[in-house]
């Protein structure tokens, strides 16, 4: 009977409320998802965009809702802009934060041999550089809030070939790899690093091309893709990670 009585204090098992995450990317597809996933369970959220007025449409319409959200705008490419920004996060929340999730992306979908000098600097500065430096400069938040969690959006294409968009494929493998360094290298500081590898989805990303796949394994997967619309009713998997009862997954 006490520990009945005990269990009736314990705090709700799904629940982020008092945690504080910053989403890169938030005002579109996943990153938009994972956003209002995020405030739907109680964490207060920063994001950024490169779009001012798509941001403050967001921030309307989630702070309509309840959320507590903030946002500012920033291009990851930019190392003064990655700088301003975990500024701002660290004015925002006391020098403190728990959850950093590395969403914001781009493709070029082209034959390796199309790609120029241009192409592959923009994609690995956006994909690879931020992702890398971001986590860098929120290093000594997470390690404050003395349960950090990262949680890098990787992509199929960093574990096998989908057909073109090569650069894209190093990008993401890299931060496959990544992730795994810092998972062993920041556990020390209770830093988690975790790594999410979605297949086709159905965001602004991809909507303009009929993404296809010469190889029959993974046709069913490129038919049916995951729908952004509904994609935040399936994305319970990546606020799994950041609960306490989560803390060994790394």
């Amino acid at each position: 009977m006490a520990d009945a009585e005990n269990n009736t204090h314990k705090p709700p098992r799904w629940s982020l409320n008092g945690m504080t995450a910053l989403v890169t990317g938030g005002t579109r597809g996943i990153g938009h998802a994972i956003v209002e996933e995020l405030c739907g369970f109680g964490a207060t959220v920063h994001t950024c965009s490169r779009n001012q007025t798509e941001l403050d449409r967001c921030l309307t319409k989630w702070r309509s809702e309840g959320f507590l959200v903030s946002g500012s705008v920033c291009d990851v490419s930019s190392q003064p802009h990655r700088e301003k920004l975990i500024q701002e996060v660290t004015s925002l929340f006391n020098g403190k934060l728990n959850i950093y999730v590395n969403n914001v992306g781009v493709n070029y979908r082209k034959p390796t041999i199309e790609y120029n000098a241009e192409d592959y600097s923009q994609m690995m500065a956006v994909n690879l550089d931020s992702a890398y430096h971001l986590c860098q400069l929120a290093y000594p938040l997470l390690k404050a809030s003395g349960m950090g969690s990262i949680v890098f959006i990787s992509s199929i294409a960093g574990v096998v070939s989908v057909g073109t968009g090569s650069v894209y494929a190093a990008c993401k493998a890299a931060i496959n790899q990544l992730t795994k360094y810092m998972a062993c290298e920041w556990a020390k500081d209770n830093i988690r690093s975790n790594c999410v590898v979605p297949a086709t989805t159905n965001t602004p990303l991809v909507e303009h091309v009929r993404f296809f796949l010469p190889n029959s394994y993974f046709i069913g997967v490129s038919c049916f893709p995951f729908d952004c619309k509904k994609f935040k009713d399936r994305f319970t998997f990546l606020s799994f990670l950041f609960y306490v009862f989560a803390m060994h997954i790394f």
